[in-house]
């Protein structure tokens, strides 16, 4: 496969429609707010349109400050043909209440969302709209675009960003409703493998890694090669395999790029223990926050030890 890029990069794809969070993303990434933006329904359908070439990247979002990890990114990640992360935003999550014209606060008997945007409305909805049912739909702009539409719809009122009810034409019954002011969403540019961004000192390596079998400190034996060798994860979830009951898999962000010898070193001590070790990319860190390499963890101190080590050999 040839070798890509960001800057090989025309196309890109994301979770739709305009007006989501996601395309806010895109929107910030470098390079792709004057490219060809695809829209797709759903996580799954943009990451397959990736590993088909229909496009050359997919802006998806991966983690929510405040719900979590979002569980279509990491499972579509973590099977299929091999995707690789090359870049990452955060965007502040802003929500507001819209509703067709006409449609006072006090009216309001269903709302429509993305169930990550339920979840950081939830207390405001039960101040101010405590009967209200939820109705989920496949991203916060979908709501807003059912709304839009003519016709019937499953809701009276819904939960998305501003932009995607002034894309709309929607009333906005209420701002800045989410519970936590300081929400933030993760997103994360996929592409398929190829050349891997530089390193910059301010990086990020996501794995996904499989146990040969479920036993007693198994998850010690992982969490081992990272502190050993000095590395600091910044996020660790687990996710069914779907093979059987209990069998899970674990979902890893941490700190430096492969091209360190921490990190290098890692990865080859989590493949001796593993039964696989998906790969799924190093990328500069989007809020630039460097590594702080641990005394006898630099590339220096692994570079000595390794000389001293052929030294002895010899």
């Amino acid at each position: 496969m040839t070798p890509r890029t960001p800057s090989d990069l025309h196309r890109f794809g994301y979770l739709g429609p305009r007006g989501t969070f996601t395309q806010m993303a895109l929107d910030a990434w470098d390079g792709a707010r004057h490219q060809e933006q695809v829209p797709f329904g759903s996580v799954d359908a943009a990451l397959d349109a990736l590993r088909s070439a229909e496009i050359d990247a997919a802006m998806v979002p991966i983690e929510n400050s405040v719900e979590g990890g979002v569980s279509a990114t990491l499972d579509a990640l973590a099977t299929g043909d091999p995707l690789v992360v090359i870049g990452e935003v955060l965007v502040p999550v802003t929500f507001v209440l819209c509703a067709r014209a006409g449609m006072p606060l006090g009216s309001v008997r269903s709302v429509g969302t993305h169930p990550h945007a339920w979840a950081q409305v939830r207390s405001w909805m039960a101040s101010h709209l405590p009967d209200a049912v939820y109705v989920p739909t496949l991203s916060t702009a979908a709501s807003a675009a059912a709304l839009g539409r003519p016709g019937d719809v499953m809701f009276d009122a819904g939960v998305c960003a501003p932009v995607a009810a002034a894309n709309e034409g929607l009333e906005i019954l209420a701002e800045d409703i989410g519970d936590n002011r300081a929400a933030v969403t993760r997103f994360v540019l996929v592409s398929r493998p190829g050349t891997l961004p530089e390193p910059t000192g301010a990086d990020k390596t996501t794995v996904v890694l499989f146990q040969r079998d479920d036993h007693a400190g198994g998850l010690l034996e992982l969490l081992e090669q990272f502190a050993v060798r000095g590395v600091n994860m910044t996020r660790l979830e687990s996710r069914p395999t779907g093979e059987a009951m209990g069998s899970y898999c674990f979902s890893i962000d941490f700190e430096g790029h492969v091209q360190d010898a921490r990190v290098g070193e890692t990865l080859m001590g989590l493949r001796r223990v593993c039964a696989d070790v998906r790969f799924l990319g190093s990328y500069p860190r989007a809020d630039g926050v460097r590594a702080d390499a641990r005394l006898g963890t630099a590339d220096r101190d692994f570079d000595a030890a390794r000389l001293w080590l052929e030294q002895l050999r010899s």
